[in-house]
């Protein structure tokens, strides 16, 4: 099996560049999308392994994301993860809610993202 390609869709220029470079360095395939729509035609495009999504984009926001992918066949069964600032209890159940099979908060600790990745991976989530 190759490297795991994972989508992140994310529209803060400094999050995706620390986000892709340290998932890059453990072997990982990063696709990178700028806002919602851009994400949405890469998923069906290139069936990513796992997809990351901010849930505040400037177009569609991660929650429509992920009910549009979830609610379709071709990718309902891709694990979709929110990474967001929004880490109130509220906003981790709206995430849930809206069919985010995990969650990673922002600010990102980068020692930790790896291993929260592969666990998403394997199907262990939340």
């Amino acid at each position: 099996m190759g490297k795991a390609k994972v989508l992140y869709i994310e529209d803060n220029f400094d999050n995706m560049t620390l986000v892709k470079r340290v998932l890059e360095i453990e072997g990982y395939d990063v696709i990178p999308a700028k806002d919602g729509a851009e994400g949405l035609s890469k998923a069906f495009e290139l069936m990513p392994d796992l997809i990351i999504t901010d849930i505040n984009l400037p177009d569609i926001d991660g929650y429509s994301v992920t009910d549009k992918l979830k609610k379709d066949r071709k990718t309902s069964h891709i694990p979709v993860v929110a990474m967001t600032a929004n880490v109130m209890k509220k906003d981790r159940e709206n995430v849930f809610d809206a069919g985010c099979d995990g969650y990673i908060s922002k600010p990102i600790d980068i020692d930790e993202l790896p291993g929260q990745v592969e666990n998403f991976l394997k199907g262990t989530f939340r």
